[in-house]
C-alpha cells in the first residue's frame, strides 16, 4: 500500500491573523533580547538585541519594526509585547504602557516546556516560545499561559512598608542569635539582647567567675550597636505602617479593607496590613481565584485509576500565604467559639487529632476567603466576634 504525502503551500507553524507585530522581551542586566513577529515577513521570527536598560533603544526599534512592516503592506500595525515577570519589576510594563505600547506581564512558570531530561534553553529560544505564547493568548486559547496584574506604582509603593518590616525581623532575629551564640560559648545563657537593660546585663556577666574577655565584649558591643539602630528603624517603620492606615481610614468614603480587619479580634495591625496589602487591594472574581492568589489551591494528580492529592500549589503571594498560615493558629486563640474554628476540632477529632497541619492549612484557606467575602461584601464570619463587641 503506497502513502501519499500532501504538502501544503503555506506553513502552518505559526499565523498572524491577529494585525500586529507581537514581540518577546527577554531581560538580563547587559542585553534585552528582541524577538518579534510581524506580518508580511513570511512568518519566521527575527531576533535583535538592545542594550540593557536603554529604553530609547528599545523604542527606537519598535519603530523600525513598524516602518517595516508597513513598506511591506502598506498598514501601520500596532506593538504588543510580553516579558517574563522578574527581578526588573513592572518598570518597563509602565514604560511601554506610557508609550502607548500594548504590554504584559507573564508569569513564566505557567509557560509549557519540554519535560525532556536536558532540554534546549536559550534566551533565542525562550523569546520564540514567548511570542507563541501571547499569540494564543490573543486569539483567545484558554489556559495557554498566566498573565500578571501589575499593580499600580501607589500600590506597588504601599507594600514596601510591611515587607520592609519583615526584613528587619529577620536581620534582628539574626543579631539576637549571634549575641547568644557567641555568649554561650562562654558558658553564659539567660541574656537578652532585647531588653531595654541589656547594657547594664552585659556588664554583670561573668564566665567562670571572670569578666568577659574585653574583645569578646567589644565585639557584641559592637553587634548591640547594630540591634539599637535596627530596632529604631523597625519603630519607625511600624508608625509609617499605623500611619498609612489610618490616613486611608480618614480618606477613604467607605471603610476599607484593613480598618475592617483591625475591627475583628485576633487581628492586628500587622497582620491587616499584610492581608490588605498583598492580596485583598486587588478584585477577584471568585473565592478559587483568592486561594490560587495566595497558592493555597488545592493541586490533584488524577490519571486512570490513580487520583490522589499533592497538597496546596505553593504558587502564589508567598507573604500572604504566610501571613494566613499564622493568623490560622491565632484564629483558634481568639475565636475559638467561631464556625471555622469548630469546623477545625470536629476534623481533628474525626481524624484521631492527627493531620494538623494538613488540616491548619485548609482552615487558612477557609480564612482567607471569609476575610475576603467580609471586606468585599460585607458578610461577616458566622460566629466571629469584634473588638467593639
Amino acid at each position: 500500500m503506497v502513502t501519499t504525502h500532501f504538502q501544503t503551500e503555506t506553513p502552518t507553524a505559526i499565523r498572524t491573523d491577529l494585525g500586529a507585530i507581537f514581540v518577546s522581551l527577554e531581560l538580563s542586566r547587559s542585553t534585552w533580547l528582541v524577538t518579534s513577529l510581524s506580518p508580511g515577513g513570511g512568518e519566521r521570527m527575527s531576533n535583535h538585541a538592545v542594550a540593557g536598560g536603554n529604553v530609547s533603544e528599545l523604542l527606537a526599534r519598535f519603530t523600525h519594526l513598524q516602518e517595516k512592516a508597513r513598506s511591506r503592506s502598506g498598514r501601520l500595525f500596532p506593538i504588543v509585547t510580553i516579558q517574563e515577570e522578574g527581578l526588573d519589576g513592572f518598570w518597563i510594563d509602565r514604560v511601554l504602557e506610557t508609550n502607548g505600547i500594548e504590554s504584559y506581564v507573564v508569569d513564566a512558570a505557567s509557560i509549557a516546556a519540554s519535560r525532556r531530561r536536558k532540554r534546549a534553553k536559550t534566551d533565542k529560544i525562550d523569546g520564540e516560545a514567548l511570542v507563541r505564547a501571547l499569540l494564543a493568548f490573543k486569539r483567545g486559547e484558554p489556559r495557554v499561559c498566566a498573565m500578571v496584574k501589575a499593580p499600580g506604582p501607589e500600590e506597588e509603593d504601599r507594600r514596601r512598608i510591611c515587607r520592609e518590616r519583615r526584613v528587619l525581623i529577620a536581620e534582628r532575629v539574626e543579631h539576637v542569635n549571634r549575641i547568644k551564640g557567641l555568649l554561650f560559648a562562654q558558658g553564659i545563657g539567660g541574656y537578652q539582647p532585647l531588653r531595654k537593660d541589656r547594657r547594664r546585663q552585659l556588664e554583670d556577666l561573668r564566665t567562670g567567675g571572670r569578666v568577659l574577655p574585653p574583645h569578646l565584649r567589644a565585639q557584641i558591643c559592637r553587634v548591640l550597636d547594630r540591634l539599637e539602630l535596627l530596632l529604631d528603624h523597625l519603630a519607625v517603620v511600624e508608625r509609617e505602617r499605623d500611619a498609612l492606615v489610618e490616613r486611608v481610614e480618614c480618606e477613604a468614603k467607605a471603610p476599607e479593607p484593613a480598618t475592617m480587619l483591625c475591627a475583628i479580634k485576633g487581628v492586628g495591625p500587622e497582620v491587616a496590613a499584610v492581608l490588605w496589602t498583598e492580596g485583598l487591594c486587588r478584585q477577584f472574581d471568585n473565592r478559587r481565584q483568592v486561594a490560587a492568589y495566595a497558592g493555597l489551591a488545592p493541586t490533584p494528580w488524577q490519571s486512570g485509576t490513580i487520583d490522589r492529592e499533592q497538597g496546596v500549589s505553593k504558587a502564589g503571594n508567598p507573604r500572604l500565604r504566610t501571613t494566613m498560615i499564622q493568623l490560622a493558629w491565632l484564629w483558634l486563640r481568639n475565636q475559638p467559639s467561631s464556625a471555622l474554628s469548630r469546623w477545625f476540632i470536629d476534623r481533628v477529632q474525626s481524624n484521631g487529632g492527627r493531620h494538623k497541619k494538613s488540616t491548619i492549612v485548609a482552615l487558612a484557606r477557609k480564612l482567607l476567603v471569609a476575610l475576603w467575602k467580609y471586606v468585599t461584601f460585607g458578610i461577616v464570619i458566622d460566629g466571629a466576634v469584634l473588638k467593639s463587641a
